[in-house]
């Protein structure tokens, strides 16, 4: 599945009908405070949305033999054992932790990706939730390289929580283990559609439409011109706009009416202020596909991710 599922969801609540459904979500996670502060948004979706919540964690081999000098064979199977059977420990106490919400869980070993993207496929995976801490280059931990793998390669959506989410978007995180989570709601007011206006935005857009008719937020669609050069005259503004305007359809039936933002400049330093000056509480951009190719470049999204103050949705088209 590509795309969130726009249709009836499985589970009725008391409140009107979901038009969004979202069956199976995957938390990945290493268990550091980087991964720990995006599980309350894979909580709150499932509550959202009455959603099977799959948290995974991959024991790498890479960290295996940093943790033995990779020299001595036998002293890598003991690290193994006892790594394996910690995380086990760990991962029962994040799914003791999520009280009511239909958990599965998975220790795995290996490459990161390969495993993931298994559990992806076995379980019909809608979206994927991961933290990062947004840095690059050799010092990068873990979750940074696996998060990025994700982000290329995912065949469906993926949040993304970055390291300055702050204010309203930050939810509250979950102290200590063996017990329950306060439960956390997710509100998205007010969200951020950022397109370069290519044809493949078109498919990515009704996403960020059926969000806001879901949560009955605001919408901001914007278009980032990096010529500067242009910003002193009107025609690329109102061509911009117009092309906007295309995106919404004239029955989109929205709360709000939309707002339509031009800017010129660099895209990931536009994306994040406009988000930012709005108290936006979700970015929505077009995701990687496997070849690298998207509508938003991956530098874009990379250092949107890492600058945002509110959660990135990227969608493949």
């Amino acid at each position: 599945m590509s795309v969130l599922d726009f249709k009836q969801s499985a589970s009725e609540s008391a409140r009107r009908p979901s038009a969004i459904s979202i069956k199976n979500v995957l938390y990945a996670t290493d268990f550091s405070a980087t991964s720990e502060a995006a599980l309350p948004y894979a909580s709150a979706i499932c509550r959202r949305f009455g959603s099977t919540l799959h948290v995974a964690h991959v024991l790498s081999d890479a960290n295996l033999l940093l943790m033995t000098g990779g020299v001595d064979y036998v002293s890598v199977g003991a690290v193994y054992d006892d790594s394996y059977k910690k995380a086990q420990e760990k991962i029962d106490q994040v799914a003791t932790r999520l009280g009511k919400i239909q958990t599965h869980t998975y220790v795995r070993h290996g490459m990161v990706w390969k495993n993931l993207s298994q559990i992806i496929a076995e379980n019909r995976i809608d979206l994927v939730v991961v933290g990062t801490h947004g840095r690059t280059g050799v010092g990068k931990l873990l979750l940074g390289s696996v998060a990025e793998d994700i982000l290329r390669h995912s065949p469906c959506p993926v949040l993304t929580v970055g390291p300055k989410v702050c204010g309203r978007a930050k939810l509250p995180e979950f102290c200590g283990t063996g017990q329950e989570m306060a439960p956390a709601e997710l509100e998205l007011q007010r969200i951020v559609f950022a397109t370069n206006l290519t044809p493949a935005s078109l498919t990515v857009a009704p996403v960020a439409i059926s969000l806001v008719k879901e949560f009955e937020a605001r919408l901001t669609l914007m278009h980032v011109v990096e010529d500067s050069a242009q910003e002193d005259r009107p025609e690329p503004i109102a061509s911009g706009v117009r092309n906007l305007q295309a995106v919404v359809p004239s029955d989109a039936g929205l709360a709000y009416q939309p707002e339509f933002v031009v800017e010129f400049g660099s895209p990931w330093v536009c994306i994040v202020n406009t988000a930012a000056e709005r108290e936006a509480d979700l970015i929505v951009l077009g995701a990687h596909r496997a070849d690298g190719a998207t509508h938003v470049p991956w530098s874009t999204v990379h250092r949107v991710v890492a600058n945002a103050s509110c959660p990135v949705l990227t969608v493949r088209e």
